[in-house]
């Protein structure tokens, strides 16, 4: 502590007592280049100014914490110092480092929720999520909006939960109120758990409607839904299914098996994004009731069941194209 104070005292020296040759060396000090030689990130500790100088020194962004802790104290009208995640330029001066520490804006961090995640797979997305703090509070399925969420080094796992469960309420309000007549869903919560079915069934936006008219058509008629996600919801409850479905899968007497159930599942099976909420309160206008994978990553969609039984067929035979091209050439025997 006494050479803090000693160093305190000098530059307080240089800086008001000493002559112009002294003055001017100080103002070097403060002001030249420092030894940062690309921008960095830092975390900058809470303890107050000394523990901010060693940590500065530290990383490399002061060449030492002594002429920091100075230079702070000189210029401690300027405004305290901060704690958080800066980012700091190559080269930073003294006077750089400084300003940074009282006026620039924490680093933005950013989290992305991607579409169509389980609550399982989201809640162990952010508590993978560097920087925050807290457990993850328990969430339900569908409860959070698929988004980019910025956030600061520190801030909470449950502020960001928050967050995300208000976006996905106002997603939810602004597609419901925006949703055509005459739909056979009768609240909200339907839309959403529609849009969770719509949402895994297939990863191309143009698709969404005219998926989601699909199922609106099938409401409308009675009947079953069949859809191959909930039938891994069901099989897993609620986890990821790392394998193909199965003749079982789609007998598994399970509420959210569409197979066996008319009608919507009792709850989402995912997160839906606003794409897939908007594609269920305002669907395609179709006559069609059907579709199957076509192989180039989109859908094969069918107004009658002969007409799906020939998109089928031709799915098979794609998929046994690829298995057989996938298989290793046997070697030449030998001669």
């Amino acid at each position: 502590m006494r050479r803090v104070l000693r160093a305190l005292l000098i530059l307080v020296l240089l800086l008001g007592l000493a002559g112009g040759g002294a003055f001017l060396y100080a103002r070097h000090v403060y002001e030249q280049p420092g030894p940062l030689a690309a921008p960095a990130q830092l975390v900058v500790p809470r303890g107050g100014t000394q523990a901010i100088g060693m940590a500065l020194q530290e990383a490399g962004i002061v060449a030492d914490s002594r002429a920091f802790l100075a230079a702070a104290w000189v210029t401690r009208g300027k405004g305290p110092l901060r704690a958080g995640e800066f980012a700091f330029p190559a080269a930073a001066s003294l006077s750089q480092v400084l300003e940074v520490l009282r006026t620039a804006r924490p680093v933005q961090r950013r989290l992305t929720i991607p579409e169509g995640l389980l609550a399982k797979q989201i809640v162990a997305l952010i508590d993978r999520a560097e920087g925050l703090v807290g457990d993850t509070p328990a969430i339900e399925e569908g409860e959070l909006l698929p988004e980019t969420y910025t956030y600061q080094w520190g801030d909470s796992r449950a502020a960001i939960v928050r967050r995300a469960g208000a976006a996905m309420e106002e997603a939810l309000r602004e597609a419901w109120a925006n949703r055509a007549p005459g739909l056979p869903i009768s609240s909200p919560r339907e839309a959403l758990v529609l849009a969770s079915i719509v949402e895994r069934e297939t990863g191309m936006a143009s698709e969404r409607p005219r998926v989601a008219s699909v199922f609106i058509n099938r409401l409308r008629r009675g009947m079953p839904l069949q859809s191959d996600p909930t039938v891994a919801y069901a099989a897993t409850d609620g986890a990821p299914l790392e394998r193909a479905l199965t003749r079982a899968d789609l007998d598994n007497d399970h509420p959210f098996n569409t197979y066996r159930n008319r009608g919507l599942t009792p709850g989402p099976i995912a997160s839906p994004g606003k794409e897939s909420l908007r594609a269920v309160v305002r669907p395609e206008e179709t006559d069609l009731l059907y579709f199957v994978a076509d192989g180039s990553g989109g859908h094969a969609f069918a107004r009658t069941l002969e007409e799906h039984n020939r998109n089928v067929a031709r799915w098979r035979q794609i998929e046994r194209e690829r298995a057989t091209s996938a298989q290793p050439t046997p070697a030449a025997p030998p001669r």
